[in-house]
């Protein structure tokens, strides 16, 4: 008995009511096969309700003119994803027409998915996107993903031939014109980010993974993640922001920290200060920092503080980025980028020390950070110092000698040595220090020098001692200050007779060479002694 043609009334999504016949779409579709199969004519209208179709009345669409066409349907990169998905959902295996069922028309096209153009890869991906979740559970997905590297990866390594990423001789044989075509420029390693930029999270992942896996040149991997965040950041809102942020830094983490931008990560952290990211996510943005602190200049670390802090720069996190990059080690940190590092260090203290709001113990923590070794001359902390110590006037002489046991007077020039002696800013103390210091530093100088100019220098040092320490004016009642300089006048004494005792072996030596010189013609001269 012929069977009887029953309408069928389907609600797609809230969006659209189609009427079809049951019977028709019953011989494609599994799924409407097991709702409505035990149906009979006497059933004259039956209604179904479908919440989450695959890409709405559109894709319900495609679905009937499939089934109302005998099961045929042209498939192209433009409609496929949806067509998958519908396939799958609404378990079209039946074939009663011999063309084949959808699921399996739309398999076979995905098997051909290497022979696609750029343009319809990433059609496809869009179509993709808009499905999720339902094109997850797809392989097309994957697929496209992975073609999507692979055109990419065989167009930088064919640059030098190829003009364009649709130039390929392999198309596939449902291409369509695309007006993206020709618009490339493959010979820039960045051809391709503006076509990616409509990613959300979710793909972003995914794509960053799969070209990682395909060890995808990591550098251009770092440069389209900044322009990522930069481009979908614009005009979105702070929720929007913060996700994108949040998934851009957890992408660059995953990279080698050589071949990500100092600079731009600096431009994503004042963009994060603002967003309130989460912890996890701002300990790797810090990580990436720290590590490669020494690429960094000043402006990037003139970061205001946050809210509630009453200092002007942030400089905790400038401490953090410290700790982060000398936890390398020694052989890590090479003695050129540790020096970078104190020198970038030096000039941020400058700039902070004016900051009436800064504490004494902040301020030292600065000074201390970078190991003694870092630093040929502490010139600049000394700077900075001075500068500190004439906004803070207020300080103790106690929180005066704290900041000052920060200095290293044997690295210190004798210009800033002679500064400091006459620094009033300066406790007392410090400067008698310094000028010891100086005294130790000019004897060094001196075991190195010809024997004949020791002398000289010995007497010069001993005037500069004196002339430093009549420049000093000390109150007469300390008693320190009264050792300090009983010290120094015995050192001169010492100066003295090391001077005399030079002197005499100078002659020794001269007489001798003299004497050798005339018992023979032939003989060679003596080399100098060394004392």
């Amino acid at each position: 008995m012929e069977e009887v043609s029953c309408a069928l009334e389907v609600d797609v999504n809230g969006e659209a009511t189609f009427l079809v016949d049951k019977s028709i779409l019953a011989s494609y579709s599994g799924r409407i096969s097991k709702l409505f199969g035990k149906s009979t004519e006497l059933d004259s209208k039956l209604k179904v309700i479908f919440y989450d179709f695959p890409g709405g009345a559109e894709g319900f669409e495609l679905m009937a003119r499939f089934c109302y066409n005998n099961g045929k349907i042209q498939i192209t990169p433009f409609n496929i994803s949806v067509l998958h998905s519908v396939a799958h959902f609404m378990e079209m295996t039946k074939d009663s027409s011999g063309n084949g069922t959808l699921v399996e028309q739309t398999d076979n096209c995905i098997e051909e998915i290497g022979y696609w153009s750029w343009s319809e890869l990433v059609v496809a991906l869009k179509q993709c996107q808009i499905l999720i979740p339902s094109a997850i559970s797809s392989v097309l997905l994957d697929k496209c993903l992975e073609f999507t590297v692979a055109k990419m990866v065989s167009v930088c390594d064919e640059s030098s031939s190829i003009s364009s990423p649709d130039s390929s001789g392999f198309r596939y044989s449902c291409d369509t014109k695309s007006t993206e075509s020709g618009k490339h420029n493959s010979s820039r390693p960045n051809w391709w980010f503006e076509d990616l930029t409509f990613l959300n999270q979710y793909l972003l992942e995914k794509l960053i993974k799969a070209m990682l896996s395909r060890k995808f040149d990591q550098l251009t991997i770092s440069r389209f993640l900044f322009y990522y965040q930069k481009t979908r950041s614009s005009g979105a809102n702070l929720d929007k922001k913060l996700k994108i942020m949040e998934t851009v830094i957890d992408l660059l983490f995953l990279l080698d920290w050589n071949f990500v931008s100092c600079k731009s990560l600096f431009s994503i952290l004042r963009v994060a200060s603002g967003l309130k990211i989460s912890k996890c996510s701002r300990d790797k943005l810090e990580s990436m920092i720290g590590v490669q602190l020494d690429q960094a200049n000043l402006d990037n670390l003139l970061i205001p503080s946050p809210p509630g802090i009453n200092s002007l720069y942030d400089v905790n996190l400038v401490l953090r980025f410290l700790k982060l990059f000398l936890l390398g080690g020694d052989s890590w940190v090479s003695v050129t980028r540790m020096r970078k590092v104190a020198n970038l260090i030096d000039l941020y203290m400058s700039e902070v020390a004016p900051d009436p709001s800064l504490r004494p113990s902040k301020f030292v923590a600065l000074a201390i950070a970078v190991p003694d070794s870092g630093r040929d001359s502490y010139d600049g902390i000394y700077r900075a110092m001075d500068m500190y110590l004439e906004i803070h006037s207020k300080l103790s002489e106690e929180e005066k000698l704290k900041i000052c046991c920060a200095l290293n007077y044997e690295k210190l020039s004798s210009e800033a040595c002679k500064h400091l002696s006459q620094n009033a800013r300066f406790p007392c103390r410090t400067t008698i220090q310094a000028l010891v210091s100086q005294q130790g530093k000019h004897m060094k100088l001196q075991c190195n020098t010809d024997k004949e100019n020791k002398g000289k220098l010995i007497e010069k040092e001993k005037e500069q001692v004196v002339l430093y320490a009549k420049n000093l004016n000390f109150p007469a009642e300390s008693e320190d200050l009264r050792e300090h300089l009983q010290g120094m006048q015995w050192r001169v004494l010492e100066l003295e007779k090391v001077c005399r005792k030079m002197q005499t072996q100078m002659a020794k030596v001269i007489k001798t060479k003299v004497t050798s010189s005339s018992s023979t013609s032939t003989t060679k001269s003596l080399p100098w002694l060394c004392s």
